[in-house]
């Protein structure tokens, strides 16, 4: 089945692509020629700017293994903290998502070529030799480098996230033969709509005019500006700026072949490269985390809400076969894809928090803390006791006691990390939006039964319960870096802290009924 919907075949894109499969690799040789999308990867040379992010390192993964044809995969670093490119290269492919790869096939690693460049500057900082080179030779070209942060100052997140995109774009007007420009964004960019369709809405102001504006008005000024254009519409830089960046990449769809994925948000994987695969604490992996170790006890959220997450590997099978779908078939403006699950296969915040809760009961780690036990509530008095009581103090507590036996104190530490995520996260946890997938959800429609298989975008068949254990194991492995022997160990712990539990609780209702009493 072939969606009619304002494309046509545009031949010129195919006969650039040339078909060069190495049989050298280990992949059924009938199976490459069966396949659109590994063909469409074979003799092709890919470009990807924040390969060094959750899904840049998943992505790079994927198409080494599924796409053997692959000739290159260029990786845009900069160096970062005093890291220079070298050390920041070597270290991501030291991280355990290309455990695999360098077991059973170490020289398709030879395949990732890192180049020294930046984003925010022109020829995306590219020196002479790899600007020429990459010119020439890239024909694929994602754009997932981003901040993600929320609090960004105004023009740190223009700089990030628009003229960052600005710059890729201009870059790609000069590549030879580019068959594909994916940009990733994010399902939140329209935070003001209820309904968000796969288009590209025009932001509050005009990308150019806020980017000039930034770099000549003072700080107190910029501040103020700000505020006026985030109003009521977005809730921070992050979403208004990312609206930016989708505008500026609309402005040149009729001159390159563009596509738009915009992920919700972006948990562990659900198959691959391994179920539950995590490598950060960004977000709900963070709060999944804590909830199990029983250090969060209550959270600001709407449970009766849908939570749109969407696993790592169905984000970046989208992005992989987004760019054979936009090479293959010219459209008329830039194709959007929604790459969301609420109104395919939602998930209720109330529900993910019970499955996390009893998962992280039957898999404890044995960096648990107290109990686990937490409500998600709205009103924001009563969460200000339970953070006074259950998540301040414990966590002053230990750290007086590991400072008494000369440990590093990290409590506070954390509890000031979550508490500041918590609260960029809150309007995201009390609102709802229904996002369209019908460009997402014709990606599997326009596949063959074997990239179906291979590039799995269906997030309806996602089984949440099956997918939370996988993440609280994932979690353990890959954040805790707990193995699965200490389970046993860590279930008598479980046990303890159940039993201390119980008389903390005892303790607290005894001392309140002494305090009504002398009342």
């Amino acid at each position: 089945m072939m969606p009619s919907d304002n494309r046509t075949n545009n031949n010129n894109y195919n006969n650039n692509n040339n078909i060069n499969v190495d049989f050298n690799l280990n992949k059924n040789e009938e199976n490459i020629f069966q396949s659109p999308i590994q063909n469409f990867y074979s003799g092709s040379s890919v470009l990807i700017t924040g390969a060094t992010g959750f899904v840049g390192k998943a992505l790079v993964e994927k198409l080494l293994r599924s796409c053997p044809g692959i000739v290159n995969i260029f990786l845009l670093i900069r160096s970062k903290r005093g890291v220079d490119v070298e050390t920041r290269f070597r270290e991501l492919l030291k991280n355990p998502i290309f455990s695999n790869l360098q077991k059973e096939k170490p020289d398709v690693l030879k395949k990732v070529i890192a180049v020294a460049g930046d984003v925010t500057e022109t020829d995306l900082g590219l020196n002479e030799k790899d600007l020429a080179r990459l010119k020439n030779e890239a024909n694929i070209v994602f754009h997932s480098a981003a901040t993600v942060r929320f609090n960004e100052r105004l023009q740190d997140a223009l700089r990030l996230n628009t003229k960052a995109t600005q710059n890729v774009i201009q870059f790609c007007l000069t590549i030879k033969k580019l068959q594909a420009l994916v940009h990733v964004s994010t399902a939140y960019s329209n935070a003001d709509k209820r309904t968000v369709e796969e288009a590209v809405y025009p932001p509050p102001a005009d990308p150019q005019q806020i980017m000039q504006l930034c770099q000549t008005l003072p700080e107190n000024t910029i501040k103020d500006l700000t505020e006026t254009l985030l109003g009521t519409k977005h809730p921070n830089t992050y979403t208004l700026t990312k609206a930016m960046a989708e505008w500026v990449v609309a402005e040149q769809a009729d001159t390159l072949p563009t596509a738009v994925v915009r992920p919700s948000i972006v948990t562990a994987a659900w198959k691959e490269p391994a179920p539950g695969w995590v490598d950060n604490i960004s977000g709900i992996t963070g709060i999944m985390m804590e909830i199990g170790r029983g250090t969060i006890r209550s959270i600001i959220c709407d449970q009766k809400l849908i939570v749109d997450i969407i696993p790592v590997d169905i984000v970046v099978n989208t992005l992989v076969v987004a760019a054979w779908h936009t090479a293959t078939y010219r459209y008329n403006d830039v194709r959007v894809y929604n790459c969301t699950s609420g109104t395919q296969n939602g998930i209720r915040w109330e529900q993910l928090g019970h499955m996390t809760q009893h998962h992280a009961l039957e898999l404890p780690s044995r960096h648990v803390q107290w109990y686990p036990g937490f409500s998600f509530r709205t009103n924001r008095f009563v969460h200000f006791l339970y953070e006074i009581f259950f998540h301040f103090l414990p966590a002053f507590i230990i750290d007086l006691v590991l400072k008494a036996q000369g440990a590093k104190p990290i409590m506070m530490k954390i509890f000031r990390r979550f508490k500041s995520a918590a609260k960029t996260g809150e309007f995201f946890a009390l609102n709802e939006w229904k996002f369209c997938c019908n460009n997402q959800k014709s990606l599997a429609s326009d596949m063959i039964e074997c990239d179906r298989s291979e590039f799995q975008t269906d997030v309806s068949i996602v089984q949440w319960d099956e997918y939370v254990k996988n993440y609280m194991l994932g979690i353990r492995k890959f954040v805790l870096k707990d193995s699965l022997d200490s389970l046993p160990s860590a279930k008598r712990k479980l046990k303890r802290l159940f039993w201390l539990h119980k008389i903390a609780q005892f303790l607290g209702i005894f001392l309140l009924l002494k305090i009504l009493q002398i009342r």
